[in-house]
This record gives structure tokens, C-alpha cells and sequence, in this order.
């Protein structure tokens, strides 16, 4: 007897892969059997499927100014360097780079150019399935990036550059500085993008004869898997007490385990 299909390729386009799983068990299955060897993915997670891979900083400049420059990004990042001195502690360490800065900027609620991901696939799941808050869709989403893919492409357009204004290549970067615990606690690094474009647009304009790889997996799960999903991931040890480690994530544990039946004792 055939076995029962456990997902299917909705979509391909220019790079881009739309996977839909018909059940959070097969998630595993997936990662084992298509993603186990791929050591160049990263992964982030997202509670609706029609939520576009753009930084908070794009969503607030486009709700202000109705378009995108980099300038207003530069001043949000002067605001924020002026705003926080006197406030970073006694002896501090040197943020070298304005990603450092970025990055210290998003750990505190900056809206900032930078999106969060994860070398982790289950911990992105958790971040798509741990907010119980009603969906605007039935789908939640997993996306996997092809990391070395993007660098290649990013290191050509950056040679081939040949104007005043910043090259449209994507950034991926770790920060260096103990400010932020919970980003070691996640397996996490940055991607920082062109202003104004969403990096699922990116990979299309830019990986338009694509016909072989995936270099963006838009992995969606159904909705309604999310307790079991949740109860699964904290037998694992992924629960927001071991990814935020402090009391805001001591809280949110708690009230995950008084929310759902059998997720802790």
C-alpha cells in the first residue's frame, strides 16, 4: 500500500519553494529527510502565512512616509546611539559596526532593519507556534533561507556595483557583544536587507533562473496543530525558559503551562 502523503509542493518560482505539510507530526520527517544535510539553511518563524519576510523599521517608515529611503534609516540608527548614551551600564562594550548597533537597538524594542533567525528549524517553529493570539490565516510558517546561496549572490552584486547609493545585497551577521543572552540561547544571527524589499521579493529578483535549488522554503503547518506542536518542542527543551533566560521568560513558560493541558507539571 502507498504511504499516505505527509506534504506537498504547492509552489516554486524563481528559487522560492511554498511546501505544505498536511500535519505538524511530518515536520520532523521533513527536516530529517530534506533538510538533515543542508547545513547552509537558516530558519525563522512566522504566525500567519501572509506575513512578508520585512524588518519593523520598513512597517513603520512606510506607515509615516508612504515610501522607503535609507536616509530614514541612518536617522533612526543616529536617534537611537544619541538616545542611548548613559544608559548601556558602567563600561560598556565597543559597538564597532551600526549592526552592532542594530542589534542591541532590536534586543530593546528598536524597530530596526534587521530580521531574527535561527540555525535551529524547531526553534523557529516554536516562534511561529508560541503565540496563541487568533490568525489572520489557518497556516503557520516556517521559512528556510539558503545562507551560502544568498552570500554568493549578495558578494556578485556588491562587485558589480557601480553607483553612489548601498549596493541591494543582503547582510547575515552575528553580534559579538554579551548584551544579548537570549540571542545565544536561540541559535541566532541577523539578516539586515535593502530597505524596502522583503527578502522573499529579493530572492525572486534575483534568482529568476532558478530552476534547480531552493534558496527561500516557505514550510506552512496547519494552525490548529499548535498544541501538540508546543507540548512536543518543550520535551525537547524548547520552551521559552531556555530561550529567553530571564524572568520575562520564567512568565511566559508559566502561563504556557497553565494555558495547555499536559505541556508541563
Amino acid at each position: 500500500m502507498a504511504r499516505k502523503p505527509r506534504w506537498t509542493k504547492t509552489a516554486y518560482e524563481s528559487g522560492v519553494a511554498t511546501i505544505d505539510l498536511f500535519s505538524w507530526d511530518y515536520f520532523g520527517d521533513f527536516i530529517y529527510d530534506i533538510m538533515l544535510n543542508s547545513t547552509s539553511f537558516i530558519y525563522r518563524g512566522h504566525r500567519c502565512e501572509n506575513w512578508v519576510l520585512e524588518s519593523t523599521l520598513d512597517r513603520l517608515l512606510r506607515k509615516r512616509h508612504g515610501y522607503l529611503d535609507e536616509k530614514h534609516a541612518n536617522n533612526q540608527l543616529n536617534r537611537f546611539k544619541y538616545a542611548a548614551r548613559g544608559r548601556r551600564g558602567t563600561n560598556p562594550p565597543d559597538l564597532k559596526t551600526d549592526n552592532d548597533w542594530w542589534a542591541l537597538g532590536q534586543h530593546h524594542g528598536l524597530a530596526t532593519p534587521l530580521l531574527d533567525w535561527t540555525a535551529s528549524p524547531y526553534v523557529a517553529a516554536y516562534f511561529a507556534y508560541c503565540n496563541s493570539k487568533s490568525d489572520d490565516t489557518k497556516k503557520r510558517v516556517v521559512f528556510a533561507l539558503a545562507q551560502n546561496a544568498i552570500r554568493d549572490k549578495s558578494a556578485a552584486i556588491v562587485k558589480a556595483h557601480t553607483g553612489t547609493g548601498k549596493p541591494s545585497a543582503i547582510d547575515f551577521f552575528k553580534p559579538f557583544s554579551d548584551e544579548n543572552s537570549r540571542l545565544v540561547n536561540q541559535g541566532g544571527l541577523f539578516t539586515n536587507a535593502p530597505v524596502g524589499v522583503d527578502i522573499e521579493k529579493w530572492v525572486k529578483q534575483n534568482f529568476k533562473d532558478e530552476t534547480r535549488y531552493w534558496i527561500l522554503i516557505k514550510l506552512r503547518i496547519p494552525s490548529s496543530d499548535r498544541e501538540p506542536c508546543l507540548r512536543e518542542l518543550n520535551r525537547m527543551n524548547i520552551n521559552h525558559l531556555t530561550l529567553f533566560p530571564d524572568l520575562y521568560g520564567a512568565s511566559a513558560f508559566c502561563n504556557t503551562s497553565a494555558a495547555i493541558k499536559s505541556y508541563s507539571g
